[in-house]
């Protein structure tokens, strides 16, 4: 992932925030066997410490490839809305000449997967999970031999996949004046389609950064 010194994170703060805001959802890159494409696969996450927890069912096939390398990518993207030419245009050009882009927020893991098969450990996995997504508790006991998940367990595998090194990228042209910016914000929240909304906030919350390259 290119990252241009405005795109990036001010500080590792803000991209754990954006990631404990509800973006629990990525994408697992891991590399194909020789002569085949990478493997991708969507799916929720959980973080534990420095490490992302994941269970994907046994018959994924991303097992053989991890036992063969353990090196993997976790990618997790949101807050993206196309911005027309013209609303980038400069003053001084005509609109139909300004350039389109993508506004988006992303933040890339490169990690170390461990592959967790025994059944208490895939149970402690899960349960780790489910007082995230299901915090209230309203679940039947998540233990090794006792139904209903203890009799699932079988047909799952867990993924641990500590992290030796996160890429964040906050795409909202930091690098262009602020009143163009704001305008821009405007425009997405006027627009209100898709992800708007989100990318309008994300980019009114870095109108004021620090290092805002171009006020």
């Amino acid at each position: 992932m290119f990252i241009q010194p405005w795109d990036a994170a001010l500080d590792d703060a803000e991209w754990q925030t954006w990631i404990a805001d509800g973006h629990d959802f990525g994408i697992l890159s891991v590399n194909g066997l020789l002569g085949h494409a990478p493997i991708v696969v969507p799916t929720h996450f959980t973080v534990d410490g420095t490490a992302l927890l994941v269970h994907l069912a046994r018959p994924n096939p991303v097992w053989e490839t991890i036992e063969v390398d353990p090196n993997v990518t976790f990618t997790v993207t949101g807050d993206y809305a196309f911005i027309p030419g013209p609303w980038r245009a400069k003053p001084d050009v005509p609109p139909t000449d300004g350039v389109p882009t993508s506004y988006y927020a992303a933040v890339q893991f490169t990690c170390q997967a461990t592959i967790v098969d025994e059944p208490e450990a895939k149970a402690e996995l899960l349960r780790r999970q489910m007082a995230y997504f299901q915090p209230d508790g309203d679940h039947a006991p998540i233990e090794a031999g006792r139904p209903p998940y203890g009799r699932m367990l079988p047909g799952i595998r867990g993924l641990r996949l500590d992290v030796t090194e996160v890429r964040a990228k906050f795409k909202y042209d930091d690098h262009k004046p602020v009143a163009q910016r704001a305008d821009t914000a405007r425009r997405l929240t006027e627009r209100g389609q898709g992800l708007d909304t989100s990318a309008a906030a994300q980019q009114r919350r870095r109108l004021n950064r620090p290092d805002t390259w171009n006020a």
